[in-house]
Parts: C-alpha cells; sequence; structure tokens
C-alpha cells in the first residue's frame, strides 16, 4: 500500500502540549487512566492533530498487575512502582475479579470508538507475560533481566503460575477490549532485550502465541501484532508461528532484513528511531526514507521502533507525517 499507514508508539502523551494541561488537570497519571472521558481525549489527541490512521488506547501495561493485587503508583521522573514486589513477598494475586476493574477502560474505548470516523483504526494493546512479570517481580523498571531470570531459575513453579495467570488475565483484557470497539490489538514485550534465546522462545514467544490464539479463536477477524523489542533474530519465530498478523521491528533491526525475513509472512510495523524524530530535518528524513524502500510493494505500518520521548517536538511530528504520506 502506498503511501504506508502511519500510526506512532506514545503517539498521545507527554510531547503534547494538550496532554500535559489534560494531565496537570487529572492530578494524577491513573486519575487520567480511569477518567473515560479524559483518557479518550487523549487517546484521539494525535490523531486530530496529525490525522493519523489509528488511534492506540490510552492505559498502561501494568493495570493487570493491580487488578491482580499489586498497588501500582508513578514516582515522578522514576516510573511505575509496584508493591509489594514478589522478588521480597509473597502475594495473593487474584485473577478472579479482573473483569470487575474494567469498566472505565472499556468505556473509554467506546468513547473513542464513537468520536473516530470509520476510517480510522482504534489499537488495543497489553503488556506481554514475560514484561509484566519484571514490573511484579522487581516492583519497578529493571533494565538488568539478570535478577528477574534468577528468580524464574531459583523459583519456577511460582514463576510459571505468575506467567498462566498473566496469559490467563492478558485473554480476558484483550477480549473485553475487542467487544468495547477496538479493531487491532497489540501485545507490547518491552523488556526481550538481553534474554538467552531459549528463555525467550519459552516465556516470550509461547505464551504470546497461546495468547494470540485464544483471542482469536473468539474474534478471528481482529489483527494481532507483536512487539518483542530487542528479540532481534528470534523475531523470526514469532513470523513462523502463523498466528500473528503483524511485528513491530524496533530500531535495532535493520529494515532490510526485516523486509527479507518477515515480510514474506507477516505485516511489518515500525523501525524508526524515535530520537530521530527529535533530531528531525534531514537524518529524520534520510531514514524514514530508508526504511520505507525497504518495504516498498510489501504489506508495511510505518511506525516508530519504540515510542515518542517527551522532548519530541510536534512540529517534527507533522513534518515525518507529511513525508510518509508524500
Amino acid at each position: 500500500m502506498s503511501p504506508p499507514p502511519v500510526w506512532f508508539m506514545r503517539q498521545a502523551g507527554r510531547y503534547l502540549p494538550e496532554y500535559r494541561a489534560l494531565r496537570k488537570k487529572a492530578g494524577s497519571f491513573l486519575n487520567l487512566c480511569f477518567d473515560p472521558v479524559a483518557a479518550a481525549e487523549v487517546t484521539l489527541q494525535p490523531v486530530r492533530r496529525y490525522d493519523l490512521d489509528a488511534a492506540i488506547l490510552f492505559a498502561d501495561i501494568l493495570l493487570i498487575p493491580m487488578f491482580m493485587g499489586q498497588k501500582l503508583s508513578f514516582e515522578a521522573g522514576e516510573g511505575p512502582r509496584l508493591s509489594p514486589a514478589l522478588l521480597n513477598e509473597k502475594v495473593d494475586l487474584s485473577i478472579d475479579q479482573i473483569s470487575e476493574h474494567l469498566g472505565p477502560i472499556m468505556e473509554t474505548i467506546r468513547l473513542c470508538r464513537k468520536e473516530l470516523a470509520q476510517s480510522k483504526a482504534l489499537i488495543g494493546f497489553a503488556g506481554a507475560p514475560w514484561t509484566v512479570a519484571t514490573y511484579m517481580i522487581a516492583g519497578q523498571g529493571v533494565k538488568d533481566p539478570a535478577a528477574l531470570r534468577s528468580f524464574a531459575y531459583n523459583c519456577p513453579e511460582v514463576f510459571d503460575d505468575l506467567i498462566k495467570k498473566l496469559e490467563t488475565a492478558t485473554i480476558e483484557y484483550l477480549k473485553n477490549q475487542i467487544k468495547a470497539g477496538v479493531q487491532a490489538v497489540q501485545l507490547f514485550e518491552s523488556w526481550a532485550s538481553g534474554l538467552p534465546a531459549d528463555f525467550m522462545r519459552e516465556f516470550c514467544v509461547a505464551p504470546a502465541a497461546r495468547i494470540a490464539r485464544a483471542v482469536k479463536a473468539d474474534h478471528p477477524e481482529i489483527p494481532f501484532i507483536a512487539f518483542p523489542k530487542g528479540a532481534g533474530h528470534i523475531l523470526v519465530d514469532y513470523a513462523e508461528k502463523g498466528i500473528f498478523d503483524g511485528i513491530s521491528i524496533d530500531s535495532s533491526t535493520d529494515p532490510a532484513w526485516a523486509a527479507e525475513q518477515l515480510s514474506p509472512k507477516v505485516t511489518v510495523q515500525g523501525g524508526l528511531d524515535p530520537l530521530l524524530v527529535v533530531q528531525g530535518g534531514d537524518a529524520m528524513h534520510a531514514a524514514a526514507v530508508k526504511i520505507l524502500q525497504a518495504f516498498e510493494g510489501r504489506p508495511y505500518i510505518f511506525n516508530l521502533g519504540h515510542g515518542f520521548v517527551p522532548h519530541t517536538p510536534p512540529e517534527h511530528v507533522a513534518e515525518l507525517v507529511k513525508l510518509v504520506r508524500t
């Protein structure tokens, strides 16, 4: 398709002045997530500003742990905190009542779908089990997964039970999003980088495939996108599962390699370094054109290799959209 569809990860958020104004009024990030009118407005802001082809639900991947029994908070400048951390304490995690907590999120979806033009897609999402588990185990984001793998190795029964519970909860969460009105879903595996290949296949690829199969068993028409950031050559394992409709590639993935290895099996999405959008100008243009040329004649959705950073100039985003469209 020429030009390709375009949307961006973290397209709604801190780089937009209209988001900052709404965030200040809400008082906290979680207040914003659980206010359907405000969350819908945040979801729609970038689509209005840039006329993008899709909106992605404004929520957070750590709502499920909160629904399961951990306390979730966001510390200014430090990111999310979950307590108590499973690395230090045993927590009675329950998935039985998750559907009772989903009302505000589903109402956000209904409001967005009502406001969006029929030509615009609404994308739902969830965090993949391994990524969500890392936050639950450590109580916060941890870039070095060594201690978390040690937890998996030293407490295999506890870890396996956690992954299974997260699979079940994620399936229910995504099915509810689809019933509320999303037209595609994406599974974010943000912490795949640095994992041994066999570990990644067992605890990233396999759970994602099981979730996708369960969701598509009830909703075969809904495209399912996997985003295993930092997965490297294991991206081929995702593509060969035959269950994912799309795979997002991060900025470390060579677009020419992805076009050759992945495109025959799935639609590829993403690849542009978000920091080049901060830079703007010739560097951003050259990188975007290189990606577009790599996927010329192949199914491709233009996107970033990860989300926008807070200091991204909105005018650079507008330039990028214009470039892709022309």
